[in-house]
């Protein structure tokens, strides 16, 4: 039973019943129905905006979502394997290669260089998974740079393993008569009596002594610089230019079996023993000289004679006698 409402009549002086105007009925019923719809919508947002409610359209979105984030995953993982490989490659690449050729190793600092500055990822930032995109970019970034450096410190040691074999065929490494052509080995480098005047002077190379006409070899790849008997002293002598601030000299030979120009690998025969010149018997005077500097041709005979050999060569070629030139 609905409530019914009184008011006090002043002019009746009574009680009388509050009859309500349909306008403000259709008002109250309109108002009504205006707030349920706004609350029924905003409950809708809401719902929109809660994981328990998705349309079709979300759910795609999520599951792409979810394959991207999959996807970066497996790229993060393949760029772990790559950056343990290149890790790998940077250590032999420092710590080999490079000590090999006697080349400094390329630092970290340097192999990672230039990727700081500006905000290159600006534009991918204020996302939901900003963070897992720009990171990667990063890590691709920076093994780009590390791949880059590490071709270009191949390419360098490429080079240097061409000069390198340049530099191991030029070194005059072997003696300049064979073994069992020598009748002995008559003088040594340094300090030594001179033959002529007995006056104590330095001997620059070392005198094998063997028959006139053994063959005398090219200790290491060169151009024959000169093939003639013009230098004081030396007779018909020879001077080979091998590089890397290498040569090597050959006197008193008999004749020459190169000319001035020729190239010539280790172990052709360059000439033939003799006594042209100052020379007080048949014998080959040698030296090596690097960057202008006489040095001792013993240290150079590694590359045909045993370790025995060398020792028994070394005693000889100390030993304080007369030069033969």
């Amino acid at each position: 039973m609905p409530k019914v409402k009184y008011y006090y009549d002043t002019e009746k002086l009574s009680y009388q019943i509050l009859k309500q105007k349909k306008s403000v009925t259709f008002s109250y019923i309109l108002l009504f129905i205006v707030a349920a719809a706004l609350f029924g919508f905003l409950s809708f947002i809401a719902l929109l905006n809660t994981p328990y409610f998705e349309t079709p359209k979300d759910k795609i979105q999520a599951r792409e979502i979810e394959n991207f984030k999959i996807n970066y995953a497996i790229l993060n993982k393949k760029m772990d394997q790559i950056e343990h490989v290149l890790e790998a490659i940077e250590e032999r690449d420092n710590n080999i290669y490079r000590i090999y050729f006697n080349t400094a190793p390329i630092s970290d600092e340097q192999r990672k260089s230039g990727l700081g500055g500006v905000n290159r990822f600006k534009k991918l930032e204020g996302y939901n998974n900003s963070d897992l995109v720009i990171n990667t970019h990063k890590r691709l970034d920076t093994l780009a740079k590390q791949l880059v450096i590490q071709s270009k410190s191949l390419d360098e040691i490429v080079r240097l393993a061409r000069d390198k074999e340049d530099l191991l065929a030029a070194i005059p490494a072997i003696q300049p008569v064979k073994n069992e052509d020598l009748k002995r080995m008559a003088s040594g480098y340094g300090y030594r009596s001179d033959p002529f005047t007995k006056i104590r002077k330095f001997h620059k190379g070392m005198d094998f002594t063997a028959k006139t006409g053994t063959p005398i070899f090219a200790t290491g790849d060169g151009i024959i610089k000169r093939a003639d008997s013009k230098a004081t002293g030396y007779g018909k002598h020879i001077v080979i230019k091998h590089g890397f601030g290498y040569e090597t000299l050959y006197a008193h030979l008999s004749k020459y079996n190169k000319r001035p120009g020729e190239k010539v690998k280790r172990g052709d025969i360059i000439g033939y023993v003799g006594s042209t010149g100052r020379s007080q018997a048949s014998h080959l005077h040698y030296e090596v000289t690097k960057d202008g500097e006489n040095i001792n041709p013993i240290n150079f005979y590694y590359g045909d004679i045993s370790a025995k050999e060398f020792v028994i060569l070394s005693q000889l070629a100390d030993s304080e006698n007369q030069s033969l030139d």
